[in-house]
């Protein structure tokens, strides 16, 4: 187990002045409930979506386990009609199958050209446009993306983060969220944005000692929660149930920071790259020392940057 456990706050009728002047600036989860979302809640059955999104084309995420693992991929990229993907995400079991009968599918739209084009629910399954609403609670020249996600029961996603901010709304089915603030990053055992601990809520500590340090936020998501996760906010997400959800991401920071090349909201900021770059040239000039000198020359890099880049600001 993580360490403290903390419940995700909920509300019910936030306006948008109250979200952006009191609640935004505060840069903590929160799951807003009664926002209208339109019809999406009711009408988004299998059959209706199965009808509706028709046999087009979409690539998928296909598991024999239910933990999903980006490091390791332990999943397999496949593309099935729309229809055929939301009949089998929705069974336990498969009479037809690409490695097992009990295998786990997930969705993460994508653009017309995932190279170029970002995902946008309104553009890839026009026909769904009118049944669901966005929170209007920035505005529209800071829209990002709108990732359509489909979500077999039991599918546990990796911890990551993003560098955006966004809402996941959860129009059918519940999912189990568990986040971990910027603040604990050192606790996570990260390789690029993931976490290499899967299993959260059993952890192996002999192997991720630190893990156990990291504060949990938690909370539980039915049909209609929307659910607001900060910007650099990692992110674990377990379908409790078959389930249909909506990320919408939009720009916390000026366009110019971040990387023109991101068509999925999850690369560093551009500053945040070149200082990685730094860094990694600093750490081969200190390569070139005795071991007792770069470690005493690491130790007193360590301390300036905690000096000159580490917040106050935030717990």
């Amino acid at each position: 187990m993580a360490g403290p456990r903390i419940l995700v706050p909920r509300l019910e009728g936030v306006s948008r002045e109250r979200f952006m002047q009191h609640l935004y600036p505060q840069r903590k989860p929160l799951v807003l409930e009664g926002i209208d979302l339109g019809a999406c809640t009711s009408k988004w059955t299998v059959d209706y979506l199965s009808q509706v999104g028709g046999k087009k084309e979409v690539k998928i995420h296909v598991a024999a386990v239910a933990q999903m693992d980006f490091i390791s991929k332990n999943f397999v990229y496949r593309t099935l009609p729309f229809d055929e993907l939301v009949q089998r995400a929705a069974e336990e079991r498969h009479k037809e199958f690409f490695i097992s009968e009990d295998e786990k599918y997930y969705l993460r739209s994508l653009g017309e050209d995932p190279r170029k084009d970002v995902a946008d629910i309104r553009k890839q399954f026009p026909l769904l446009e009118g049944d669901i609403k966005f929170p209007e609670f920035f505005k529209e020249e800071l829209f990002f993306s709108s990732v359509f996600r489909i979500s077999s029961p039991g599918l546990q996603l990796w911890t990551h983060y993003d560098v955006m901010d966004n809402f996941l709304i959860q129009v059918t089915g519940k999912k189990r969220v568990i986040l971990f603030s910027p603040r604990d990053a050192q606790y996570l055992y990260l390789s690029g944005t993931k976490s290499e601990v899967l299993n959260i809520d059993n952890p192996d500590l002999v192997k991720y000692p630190l893990f156990s340090k990291a504060r949990r936020y938690e909370c539980t998501l039915g049909a209609g929660d929307v659910l607001f996760i900060p910007a650099l906010w990692f992110h674990n997400v377990i379908s409790e149930e078959f389930g249909v959800g909506v990320n919408i991401f939009w720009k916390h920071l000026p366009s110019e920071c971040y990387d023109k090349t991101d068509t999925y909201g999850n690369k560093d900021p551009t500053a945040a790259s070149r200082a990685a770059q730094i860094l990694d040239r600093a750490l081969k000039t200190l390569a070139e020392l005795p071991e007792e000198y770069r470690d005493f020359y690491a130790r007193r890099m360590v301390l300036h940057i905690q000096d000159k880049a580490y917040s106050k600001n935030f717990e």
